[in-house]
């Protein structure tokens, strides 16, 4: 394939280097991302082809891939990639591999031309993922604390510290890593957990650090050990979830930093052949160098927890949180030390370090950086916008509200904004404006437009069933290989049920779901309702029972399972699901009424 870039197009722009020891050693910069952290994403914009989009800096990535979806969104012209050739992550393999050309596609300043996209797989932020078919032409530097990304250039410096942004004498933590080629163009070294080596994978586009099972097992945690709890389920381009769980070690050593009395979350990566991805929430508590041409990293500690155990995986059903990991601890050859990221001087700069902040959680300082950026640049909607996602993570909701629609009147089709503006309305109980807000949303993206899923669940919050499975319709057919394709079908089958329309295609959604995903309680849940929509009430009962021996707190299952037992004459076992179910979601009898749903 066609390189996406070659080194040669960029500028050199020299750099001081305090902190290296030879003294002909010279780095110079050779492209600088700004970088814009969203959850915990690191997000840079570009425009292809004149469409604006963002793309996901993913170390992690072999080669940049558009997803199908957003190939068809922006119009790209597809060919075939070659005989056998298919992607492999996180969830298994992604089928149906093509390759997308795009014609110009304009980041950072710099334009590049008849540039080659692998598309296939699953949406995981973003228009795509920029990989190391881009970043590993040279070294790069990883500062997504401060907000940029920048490709570099190093000149005589074989022994040479290269964590030049710190003072000569602090310390440096310093990992040996495999050369590109070898580690089939993944930055990768050898760590080690409680004394056993471990392969790590750096990889930004993983928002989490995740370790696989059979390296956890090799360091003596395994699923049913003391103390793991279930953490939910990730995701990545193959097509399936992960279940994962988080565990207690003792000792992580990553270089000259070691981090004591760890949490780690770990899951099947079988599939991707991977022994531990370190993910952005290392990356965001750390200042990282990649030397790839003499195969080293250089990092440094900015503070903070280095694993995010807070923020929630995406859950196929649902997940759960854990307590904060351990912070690194002095070792006996390196300290690791604050690292100063510069002081912001632009609007740009405050609002790209306050998402930053948002990723770890640190409100106030995200607040106070953002009240810079408007501060220097008020009539600026994407600002204004990020500033009301903080006040709305705080709960400071009238604030978040004014905010979010200055956003709007600055930037009428800020779709982002109108989303969370939909939000507020909603919780505000105003779902007229919340309804206006999704159908702005739905008017302006293109028929293959991923937030199309995110539409279609808050239509379902409002009750707008018909609204809901139009998205559905749209968002299923531009997806077919995507991992949410089994939530995305059952929610169809539970919005035909709700409305009482198509309930023999509800019913085949439902089983389309199950084959991809079994043993999901809220499908069963779905489908259950679907047979007794229809009069099956043996088909009916088996599912509300298998859904029930999964979680047997799932509200519409007992209510459901009840008016199977009235209608077969069972009162007191009718009255006992009821009453269980109303004790759990206090208004189902409500709203199954207002369905027609009825004993």
């Amino acid at each position: 394939m066609r390189a996406l870039m070659t080194v040669s197009a960029i500028g050199v722009l020299a750099m001081s280097a305090p902190a290296l020891a030879e003294t002909k050693c010279t780095v110079g910069q050779l492209m600088e991302f700004p970088v814009t952290m969203v959850g915990l994403k690191p997000m840079v914009t570009a425009t292809v082809d004149g469409h604006e989009a963002r793309f996901t800096i993913d170390s992690g990535a072999f080669y940049s891939t558009i997803s199908p979806g957003t190939a068809a969104e922006l119009g790209l012209h597809l060919s075939s990639a070659p005989a056998g050739f298919h992607l492999r992550g996180i969830g298994g393999e992604a089928t149906n591999t093509h390759v997308g050309t795009v014609k110009t596609l304009s980041v950072a300043g710099h334009d590049f031309h008849n540039v080659q996209f692998l598309v296939a797989g699953s949406e995981v932020g973003g228009a795509g993922l920029l990989g190391q078919n881009f970043l590993g032409l040279a070294d790069v530097e990883y500062d997504l604390a401060g907000g940029v990304v920048r490709l570099m250039r190093s000149h005589d410096c074989d022994r040479a510290n290269l964590a030049y942004w710190v003072a000569v004498g602090k310390p440096v933590s310093e990992l040996s890593i495999e050369p590109l080629l070898d580690a089939r163009n993944h930055t990768k070294g050898t760590v080690t957990l409680d004394g056993t080596k471990i392969d790590a994978t750096f990889d930004t586009g993983a928002g989490q650090t995740l370790l696989s099972t059979t390296a956890a097992a090799r360091a003596g945690v395994r699923p049913n050990s003391p103390g793991v709890t279930p953490a939910g389920y990730s995701r990545g381009l193959g097509r399936k979830f992960v279940q994962t769980w988080i565990g207690t070690f003792n000792e992580l050593t990553i270089g000259d930093e070691k981090i004591q009395k760890i949490r780690l979350r770990f899951g099947d990566m079988s599939d991707g052949g991977f022994d531990m991805l370190i993910g952005a929430d290392f990356f965001l508590s750390h200042r990282v160098y990649v030397d790839n041409h003499r195969h080293r990293l250089f990092f440094t500690y900015n503070g903070g927890p280095v694993f995010d155990l807070k923020t929630r995986l995406p859950a196929a059903e649902s997940g759960t949180d854990a307590p904060p990991a351990a912070q690194p601890v002095a070792s006996a050859s390196a300290t690791p030390a604050a690292v100063p990221t510069g002081a912001p001087m632009t609007a740009e700069a405050f609002a790209r370090r306050g998402a930053a902040e948002t990723s770890r959680r640190d409100f106030a300082a995200a607040l106070a950086d953002l009240d810079r950026a408007t501060t220097l640049a008020p009539d600026d909607a994407d600002y204004r916008y990020r500033r009301a996602v903080i006040l709305t993570e705080s709960g400071k909701l009238p604030a978040a509200r004014a905010d979010v629609d200055r956003a709007l009147t600055l930037r009428p089709g800020h779709v982002d904004a109108l989303m969370l503006r939909a939000t507020l309305r909603f919780m505000a109980r105003d779902r007229d404006g919340a309804r206006a807000d999704l159908d702005a949303i739905s008017a302006a993206v293109a028929k293959p437009a991923d937030v199309r899923l995110a539409l279609a669940n808050r239509y379902s919050s409002l009750g707008a069933e018909a609204a809901a499975i139009e998205q559905l319709d749209q968002w299923i057919a531009a997806h077919p290989d995507d991992s949410r394709l089994p939530g995305a079908l059952n929610s169809r089958c539970w919005a035909r049920t709700m409305a009482n329309v198509a309930i023999d295609d509800a019913i085949a959604d439902c089983n389309r779901s199950l084959r991809l995903r079994p043993h999901i309680a809220a499908t069963f849940d779905s489908r259950g309702l679907a047979y007794l929509r229809r009069g099956d009430l043996d088909h009916a009962a088996k599912d509300f029972e298998a859904a029930l021996a999964i979680d047997p707190k799932m509200a519409w299952s007992l209510y459901g399972r009840g008016i199977v037992r009235s209608r077969g004459g069972d009162k007191v076992g009718s009255d006992s699901d009821i009453a269980a179910a109303v004790a759990i979601r206090p208004g189902i009898a409500s709203q199954a009424e207002h369905y027609g749903i009825r004993p």
